[in-house]
């Protein structure tokens, strides 16, 4: 199941209001990186365009020649997205504007370098990830789902784009390797450099054991960003807003555990299966399914890591190791938490109205339990004539009910 179909299935259960903010959001950004995909646009052309290209949703004529499969259409149509961001609210503008004029200009800065280092790379996947993740939590603010913390987030929300955008670029090593006209690789040359004269060595047969070990590392590096992504998600409060966030992360850490030790990512791809991702998107609804999930994959790298013998491998299944822990000791926390809740709420006396209410049940059941016969005659039901044990039932637990119901009004005490 792609990336998109995902955001297409989860973006659904938002709000009208947040939902059309962020499905313009996604277009003009995706109409951004159409732009800058395209290797057949000339640098001189295609530098001022990655500038200005936030100007272009002012604009209601404004349309692009460019782009592949269905993001041609999109960048002829271009105008149609401009005119839905301008029936947008301002501050859903406001952020959108000022994360693509911001994404633009970092894409920009780097259609003329190379990835060399770990650093850049982090650069490279903040302009294009990172800062996906700060305009959506600035857009969770505006919409009052969230609090005004998420306008403060940025380096947990940078975090969690970070760990999508490494895995995608594992993930799909082969397909851009051997893009057309030109491949558009951001492997840092940092890691891959030594295991490799060139990044396109690592997807030859005779270089599998050092593009393994490779992907090992570069496997490793994205599992720095793990516990941005679980710190920002337990912040989340709304729970459309939980699933639309969650589901993409546990599908990250997912493919990180498939593609980890994994030489297929070399010669073809490597994703998670159907009726895995399927699962997750019906059950994941809160934090502690999440810490359930990451735990899960995790373990499954430190069991892969214990039988590689590769050194690297043996590097991402300690830090595996740590993402299960902390997983764990989440898991741990929030049952204390509920718990503390539960005593608490035993604590608490009943209130008012509750006892009334309880009073009145109770002593409606009781009166049916005296009459049952009269009851059902009225009703016009007929039962076998061995009902009477169940009347005689019925009235034994009416009776215990009353007694509870008297006790809990004088009290207050829960049960």
């Amino acid at each position: 199941m792609s990336s998109s179909l995902c955001f297409a299935v989860v973006i659904q259960q938002l709000p009208n209001k947040l939902r059309d903010a962020i499905c313009i959001f996604y277009l003009v950004l995706r109409g951004l990186d159409t732009v800058e995909d395209d290797m057949a646009i000339p640098e001189a052309v295609k530098v001022p365009e990655l500038l200005r290209f936030h100007e272009h949703s002012y604009e209601d004529n404004w349309s692009m020649e460019c782009g592949t499969g269905a993001y041609i259409e999109l960048m002829q149509n271009y105008y149609v997205v401009a005119r839905a961001f301008q029936r947008l609210e301002p501050a859903y503008q406001e952020v959108i504007t000022d994360i693509c004029r911001r994404m633009g200009k970092g894409m920009a800065e780097f259609i003329t370098k190379e990835v060399e280092t770990v650093e850049e790379y982090d650069l490279y996947c903040h302009y294009v990830a990172g800062l996906v993740g700060i305009g959506l939590s600035k857009l969770f603010a505006a919409s009052g789902l969230e609090s005004e913390q998420f306008n403060d987030l940025d380096e947990l929300s940078n975090g969690m784009g970070l760990f999508l955008q490494k895995t995608n670029i594992i993930r799909d090593y082969l397909e851009d390797i051997e893009e057309e006209p030109a491949p558009r690789m951001f492997w840092p040359r940092e890691i891959w450099g030594k295991h490799a004269e060139t990044l396109a060595d690592l997807k030859e047969t005779e270089n599998a054991t050092a593009a393994v070990a490779c992907l090992n590392d570069m496997v490793a590096d994205a599992l720095r960003h793990v516990d941005a992504s679980l710190d920002y998600m337990k912040l989340v409060q709304d729970k459309a807003v939980f699933r639309f966030c969650a589901i993409p992360q546990i599908m990250a850490i997912g493919t990180l555990a498939a593609c980890f030790d994994n030489h297929s990512v070399f010669t073809g791809v490597v994703k998670m299966r159907r009726g895995e991702t399927a699962k997750i998107m019906s059950l994941v609804s809160d934090y502690a399914d999440l810490l359930v999930l990451f735990r899960r994959f995790a373990a499954a790298m430190v069991a892969k890591a214990a039988t590689s013998p590769d050194e690297g491998a043996r590097r991402v299944g300690a830090l595996a190791e740590r993402i299960v822990l902390g997983c764990t000791a989440g898991l741990a926390e929030l049952l204390d938490a509920e718990n503390a809740r539960k005593a608490q709420l035993a604590k608490t006396p009943l209130s008012v109205p509750a006892r009334a209410c309880l009073l009145l049940v109770a002593v409606l059941y009781f009166y049916y339990s005296l009459r049952p016969r009269e009851f059902r005659a009225a009703l016009g039901i007929t039962l076998p004539a061995n009902a009477v044990r169940l009347d005689d039932y019925n009235h034994i637990v009416a009776s215990m009910l009353l007694g509870y119901s008297l006790y809990a009004v004088f009290t207050g005490q829960r049960p």
